[in-house]
Order: C-alpha cells, then sequence, then structure tokens
C-alpha cells in the first residue's frame, strides 16, 4: 500500500489523530531536521506517520538505533516497524509516554513532532509537553510543524514550561503549507531562575 493510501485511509478512520489531508513533504522534512545531526544523540520522533521526518533524519546522519518512533496508528507503527527495523517503534499515546516501555531515564537530544497539536485539547498538550520536557537532555530542542499561522503551543503554556518558540521557516510547497518551529528551553533546567 502507498504512503498517501495509508495516510488517506487512517486519516478516514481517525481525523482528529491524523490531523492533514496529505502526508507532509520531502521539503517540510528538510526543514525540520534542518539542524540535526549525528552530534545530536537520541532523537525521539512523536506522530511519525509514514516515517517522512524519519527518513530526513537518516539522510543527515542519525544512526537509525538511535531514534524512537512514538506511533499511535496500528497501520502507521507496522510500517514503521517494517521500513525501519533498527529503530524502537512504539505503539503508544505521546501524551502517556512514560507507560509504554522507555527506558527509565533516558535522554534526548531532541524531539520531533508531527503530532497535531492544533486538534489536540490544552490537557493532551500539556502532557505531551511534559512527558517531552523529562526526555530532553540540557540543551535539546524539541521541532514541532503546524498548518496554522503561529505556533500551536501557546504562549501561557510557553511560559509555564519556560520554553521559547522560534519560527525556523515556512514551506509553501507543502500540502498544506506548513511553519516549523523550535521549541527550546529559556534558560537551563537547574539554573536558580527556572526554579522559581
Amino acid at each position: 500500500m502507498s504512503n498517501t493510501s495509508l495516510f488517506l485511509r487512517t486519516l478516514l478512520t481517525n481525523p482528529r489523530m491524523v490531523g492533514a489531508i496529505a502526508p507532509s513533504g520531502p521539503v517540510l522534512a528538510d526543514l525540520i531536521t534542518s539542524e540535526i545531526g549525528p552530534s545530536a544523540g537520541p532523537v525521539l520522533e512523536l506522530g511519525p506517520g509514514t516515517g517522512v521526518f524519519t527518513r530526513a533524519l537518516l539522510a543527515r546522519g542519525i544512526c537509525e538505533s538511535d531514534i524512537t518512533l512514538i506511533e499511535s496508528a496500528d497501520s502507521f507503527a507496522s510500517l514503521l516497524r517494517q521500513r525501519f527495523p533498527d529503530a524502537r517503534v512504539i505503539c503508544a499515546d505521546a501524551a502517556r509516554l512514560d507507560a509504554y516501555g522507555l527506558p527509565e531515564g533516558k535522554q534526548f537530544g531532541c524531539a520531533i513532532s508531527g503530532l497535531p497539536l492544533l486538534n489536540m485539547s490544552p490537557k493532551t498538550v500539556i502532557a505531551i509537553l511534559t512527558a517531552v520536557s523529562a526526555r530532553l537532555r540540557e540543551g535539546g530542542a524539541l521541532y514541532q510543524f503546524t498548518y496554522g499561522l503561529r505556533c500551536p503551543i501557546p504562549h501561557r503554556l510557553l511560559d509555564r514550561f519556560g520554553f521559547k518558540a522560534t519560527l525556523q521557516g515556512q514551506v509553501l510547497r507543502n500540502f498544506p503549507p506548513a511553519r516549523v518551529y523550535k521549541i527550546a528551553r529559556r534558560r537551563p533546567i537547574n539554573s536558580p531562575a527556572a526554579a522559581t
């Protein structure tokens, strides 16, 4: 089955989970992975779908065994296991990361998210941010794309987690057009200001 056929079938069965009308394109994949190289260390990918971003990570020199893919759709998770046999593929809800067998204390150099945050409740977004922020090592960042006109994480939540969002760029040649944000801590997690 082609990427598009599988994508459309999953979209029809659970549109809120997919949140798009077509798989992400290679230009968007290049943008969202543009700052990530082999020195990034282990990479966490949330909502990888058909693996477009995963392929871009491999092209940038990330070792397949250093990639952990969190995918809630069974059909996509099965496809990812076939395409990336050396990656860790976990069929799970990204809002419940700690319940699904991530190694205790494992830290990631960065995270990439294809999750449709604009379709999710604030409670779910908070749970995802909590799980990701606990798993990112110091200096790590979350790269999130959106079809919206601004960062899909509201300012109040960015402030709550001590994050700042920086627009990395936009891809008009994606369908639909998309923007990529880098979400990183404003200050080191252990600094006195962060603890207050």
